[in-house]
């Protein structure tokens, strides 16, 4: 039976923290990267008895400054959100995870004090793993070299791991995994991921549109700035029955229906009559994109379109099955 994860929203209280073995980062889309940092965090703390912990940051500190400097375009996509990060990393076999407010306070923190309040006296940390280039405190004024010189004061181990390449030898990163996203390559997004690409939410009351156009949908609010490509793809929908279920499923803001809609997940099952899943949490997973996200004329031309995405995601399971 695994551990539970224990999540605090900032630093754990006194009697909360044990001793760590600790991998700081933002960690979007929990890679294959990151799942080799953290198969190391897990092996040294059950070497030295430590607890698998993880440092991460809401907002990423590129969107807080992105905000800071009124340039919104330089914010990162995002690959997921919190809720599948943490998810993420509990299969990983993380039981501590700190997700740190990224803010004024944080971003001007001089390093010694980020170690010494952060590290040392918030987190217990006596092994820490980053990659090559970590920077850290006030400027990115921190590097490896202050962090094992604080190591030696404190009490704490440094360890660095390189980047984590594929068979071609390219770097496994979250930007790759945007990039891929934002292209529609489902196929090299499951190849850095390690896993097909999911989103996943509860399912929330909608216009009930679908319905009305004989297609009704399991709507689904996803995080902002999804890195996903906006468009019409064939989907798995998890968590309403023992198996997935086929679906043909529109990520995007809806243009033939709405002026300034936010996005929405909006996944049709297929062949089932009926399905009680308001409020239910489900998981959907992207296998093909059929086309991009377009604006019809009207309503029957939309239909259309509809049914022939239905027609396209019957025929791939009819090849690939569920």
């Amino acid at each position: 039976m695994k551990p539970a994860l224990h999540i605090f929203r900032s630093l754990p209280p006194p009697g909360a923290r044990r001793p760590c073995a600790l991998t700081i980062g933002n960690f979007d889309g929990v890679h294959r990267g990151h799942q080799a940092m953290l198969a190391r965090v897990r092996a040294a703390a059950r070497g030295r008895g430590l607890v698998p912990a993880v440092m991460t940051f809401e907002p990423h500190p590129r969107e807080y400054f992105a905000a800071l400097n009124q340039r919104p375009e330089l914010a990162p996509t995002r690959i997921t959100g919190l809720r599948d990060k943490l998810d993420a990393l509990a299969r990983c076999g993380i039981e501590q995870v700190v997700v740190e407010r990224f803010n004024a306070r944080l971003a001007d923190m001089a390093p010694d004090a980020f170690i010494e309040r952060l590290l040392v006296g918030g987190l217990g940390a006596r092994w820490i793993l980053v990659g090559p280039d970590f920077r850290f405190g006030r400027k990115r004024s921190g590097d490896i070299e202050l962090l094992r010189q604080a190591g030696k004061a404190h009490g704490f181990e440094v360890e660095t791991l390189e980047d984590i390449t594929d068979a071609h030898g390219h770097r496994i990163s979250s930007s790759e995994v945007r990039t891929a996203l934002a292209v529609g390559d489902l196929t090299r997004a499951q190849h850095l991921l390690g896993h097909p690409y999911h989103l996943s939410g509860h399912v929330v009351h909608g216009r009930k549109l679908g319905r009305t156009l004989g297609y009704p949908t399991l709507n689904v609010r996803v995080t902002p700035r999804c890195a996903a490509r906006s468009g019409i793809y064939v989907v798995r929908v998890h968590g309403l029955a023992d198996s997935p279920l086929p679906a043909v499923a529109s990520l995007g803001v809806r243009p033939t229906v709405e002026n300034h809609g936010r996005v929405l997940l909006e996944a049709h099952v297929l062949d089932v009559p009926a399905l009680d899943a308001y409020g239910k949490l489900v998981r959907i997973e992207f296998l093909q994109q059929l086309r991009d996200e377009e604006k019809f004329p009207d309503l029957p031309t939309l239909t259309a379109a509809i049914a022939e995405d239905a027609r396209n995601a019957r025929a791939y399971f009819a090849v690939h099955g569920l």
